[in-house]
């Protein structure tokens, strides 16, 4: 596979037409892994001469963000360098020279920006259900299965099984126990398919690591922030509520507030970053689990502009629907205000709408306009710019969509759920919403041994 790869960035070097193997734009570990293995099949089974190359839908600079993604390729000993970035290939200026044919894996849908791209989309390989309306003419394989690494998985071995590496295997392996959550039939996600090739590849590769071993560590290096800096901790997992000119960022931090607020120079980090992207106001929302194994909750408000921090910070604590418990913490800056959240079961979905109630208060105080709040998911800066410039007011969760621009695929994380996701189709999840599942298996089960205690 390392070899492969360099052959890979060496073509981009030539002036030839290119073959791409597209992953989403949330570059997940299924959707880098699937990209990268299907592009390295397709080169092993093409004539003499022919390329696939595999094209992370990311700027490089983004990867660190992608944890679980680092750790794995650390791992299996591929070097971040033998990669190609969206950033390190003009992929519009080859289909204008008409030199590119595009493969798309674990999506089928193309953004706006890449919209005349479709014309050189020639297959698309994808596990969510299909999307009529935006999908290209060409041949779509979709079937609903737990990985998109599976699918991947099924055209090696059932194709070509002699080209398969243990690099290849071990990735593809990974990537399929993560998605289906260990194979937990009690979750549910794990479907017959991916089920029979976790198994074949561990036939064909007996030294492939337990599967609770590979899961364990991959779904921590999922949550491990510690090499981030704040900037990219505030990146990792992001929502902005954006009206009238006015930008409130929200973040999700997985680690203690007073941790947190202890960084190096963490308030010229926090003016820096608000100043870089034209933030009003910043919302840091830690989450993590005590030495008891309880969910514990902190808000932290950052907002240099006194009337809009005060007027969060008030719809906050007034708040009762939901009731947050807000219980403030000493900060060491006028601008920051942070609180002990008594209310764990409050998630960061839940709190959307107490903030947005907050703009309104904050406009109504200065007897403007009403106006509907805008709530965009942050996959990159360019993305939020793009949609901050549109027109309208439309309220809007999770990924940017609109009637003309199709939802962009979100960055899936292990879902805990109570039922079959597939039942309708593969779930739209983030971090918090896994860590908001797991306070609730959480608390249930201290409800239940309570009484034991007494």
């Amino acid at each position: 596979m390392e070899d492969y790869l360099q052959d890979c960035r060496a073509a981009l070097q030539e002036s030839r037409p290119l073959h791409v193997v597209l992953g989403n734009e949330a570059c997940d570990l299924d959707s880098m892994v699937s990209a990268l293995a299907l592009a390295f099949y397709l080169t092993k089974t093409a004539g003499a001469g022919e390329i696939f190359i595999p094209v992370l839908n990311i700027n490089r600079a983004e990867l660190p963000l992608r944890g679980d993604n680092v750790f794995f390729l650390q791992k299996v000993q591929i070097p971040e360098s033998a990669l190609v970035f969206r950033d390190e290939i003009d992929l519009h200026a080859l289909h204008q020279a008409g030199q590119l044919t595009l493969i798309l894996v674990d999506h089928h849908v193309l953004p706006k920006s890449d919209a005349a791209l479709e014309e050189a989309v020639t297959e698309v390989l994808d596990h969510r259900p299909i999307e009529q309306k935006y999908c290209p003419p060409c041949h779509v394989s979709v079937e609903l299965v737990g990985s998109c690494a599976t699918l991947v998985a099924e055209r090696i071995l059932q194709g070509a099984p002699e080209i398969l590496d243990r690099q290849t295997a071990s990735l593809l392996h990974g990537t399929i126990i993560l998605d289906c959550v260990n194979m937990d039939a009690k979750i549910g996600k794990a479907t017959l398919k991916d089920s029979k090739y976790v198994e074949e590849l561990e036939a064909l590769f007996p030294d492939l690591p337990q599967r609770k071993d590979i899961f364990d560590s991959l779904q921590k290096a999922k949550f491990d922030i510690s090499g981030l800096t704040t900037e990219q901790m505030l990146r990792k997992d992001q929502k902005t509520i954006y009206r009238q000119g006015t930008k409130v960022t929200i973040s999700a931090i997985y680690m203690d507030l007073e941790a947190f607020l202890q960084r190096l120079d963490l308030l010229e980090d926090l003016s820096a970053f608000c100043h870089e992207h034209s933030y009003d106001a910043l919302v840091a929302m830690t989450i993590f689990f005590n030495t008891h194994n309880e969910p514990v909750r902190q808000l932290a408000v950052f907002c240099p502009h006194s009337s809009l921090r005060m007027t969060i910070c008030g719809v906050l604590e007034q708040s009762t629907s939901p009731a947050l418990r807000l219980t403030p913490i000493p900060s060491r800056s006028p601008d920051l205000q942070a609180y002990l959240q008594g209310n764990t079961q409050v998630s960061r979905k839940k709190l959307l709408p107490v903030l947005q109630d907050a703009l309104s208060a904050y406009f109504d105080s200065r007897k403007m306009p009403p106006g509907q709040p805008e709530v965009v998911g942050m996959s990159s800066r360019e993305q939020a710019d793009k949609e901050l410039d549109r027109a309208g007011n439309s309220l809007i969760s999770g990924l940017s969509q609109d009637d003309e621009d199709p939802p962009l695929p979100p960055t899936p994380m292990n879902s805990l759920v109570d039922e079959c996701p597939l039942d309708q189709g593969l779930p739209k999840l983030s971090a918090e919403a896994v860590f908001e599942k797991c306070s609730q298996i959480s608390l249930s089960q201290s409800a239940r041994v309570s009484p034991a205690k007494k």
